[in-house]
């Protein structure tokens, strides 16, 4: 099988390049094209003779992702991705523009098997990881195509990122690499529905990124009603790792918490919440649900929330709701994959 060239780091390019005969001073010319110029094709590598360039085409084939589908909100200019990778499948990836610049959301997995009942991107079924090389490519074709720096992630797409967590790692070292595109670690965040495991994996390396956690619910009962992962780690053990985390790198975690109508967002739950958050460095974003037409969950009146953020300052937690963004344009990561395999599948 042919080594993913986006996937490779510039020391193992520089050994490939070696053993193949080609100077090692290309391998560097070719990662700045790849990571730094963020070139789409090989003929775009202009310092390359011509008999290289096609060398590559053959024994590097880039792999990068194509826009099948794009919309922009008229509310706020926020952009979506349905991209479609070199074996079919498809992602998604969402660029919104804040006052600090642009942030794109990208996707790990092509579908997820995490199963959390409120999520498009479950009713898509799971078909597989992506490589770190197709993580970075949602990236880079996205701001290839806006013509505008991304300067920050939020690896909150389609998937669990730390069910595809080598691939990730890998993701993180590459596009924070200064040889390349070098975007900060502070300006990374890596989200996940809660596998304690690979919780403690991460804390041990002492990352600058914002880790947030899926939470959603405070109990037990409740969460595991919309988050299977909750029966294998239950909230409690979920919330020591995060102290644990909190304690050994001095980062604030940040807790998402969709506010489904009926279900989450009660006084009751507000106080719970309240009381397993209390001491730790740490923060809640509230976010106001987009409606998914597959779902049966709908999002939390304006009233209710600001009674949840009332309810959480009183008690000294940080609360903010999240602005809601793209909801004309299927912002829901999962929504467009779900819509092109229903389509495909009737023949559309």
């Amino acid at each position: 099988m042919t080594a993913d060239i986006l996937s490779l780091t510039l020391e193992e390019l520089t050994e490939q390049f070696s053993v193949m005969g080609i100077q090692k001073f290309r391998a560097k010319q070719v990662y700045e094209w790849l990571h730094k110029h963020l070139a789409m094709s090989y003929d775009e590598m202009s310092n390359l003779p011509k008999a290289l360039r096609e060398d590559l085409k053959e024994k590097f084939p880039l792999h990068n992702c194509e826009i099948a589908r794009k919309q922009v909100s008229k509310l706020d200019n926020t952009v979506k991705y349905l991209f479609r990778l070199h074996d079919g499948d498809f992602v998604e990836s969402v660029v919104m523009k804040y006052k600090y610049g642009y942030t794109i959301c990208v996707s790990t997995q092509v579908g997820c098997k995490m199963g959390c009942a409120f999520c498009a991107s479950t009713l898509g079924g799971f078909k597989r990881c992506l490589l770190p090389g197709e993580i970075l490519s949602q990236l880079y074709c996205a701001q290839h195509d806006l013509g505008e720096r991304i300067s920050h992630i939020v690896l909150m797409g389609m998937g669990e990122p730390l069910d595809n967590y080598d691939n990730v790692m890998r993701f993180l070292s590459l596009v924070t690499d200064e040889k390349g595109v070098n975007i900060s670690m502070r300006n990374i965040s890596l989200s996940t529905c809660g596998i304690v495991p690979k919780i403690e994996e991460l804390l041990q390396k002492h990352l600058q990124l914002t880790l947030s956690i899926s939470l959603h619910a405070p109990s037990d009962e409740l969460r595991s009603k919309i988050m299977p992962i909750n029966k294998r780690y239950p909230v409690d053990e979920l919330l020591n790792i995060c102290r644990k985390y909190v304690n050994e790198t001095s980062r604030r975690i940040s807790f998402e918490y969709s506010m489904l109508a009926g279900v989450n967002d009660s006084d009751e739950c507000a106080r719970l919440l309240a009381s397993k958050l209390k001491g730790m460095l740490c923060h809640v974003n509230l976010i106001p649900v987009n409606e998914v037409a597959e779902s049966p969950f709908k999002p939390s009146s304006p009233e209710r929330i600001e009674r949840f953020v009332e309810i959480l300052g009183k008690s000294g937690i940080n609360a903010t709701v999240r602005r809601k963004l793209g909801s004309d344009i299927d912002a829901s990561c999962g929504q467009l994959r779900l819509k092109e395999n229903k389509n495909r599948s009737k023949g559309g």
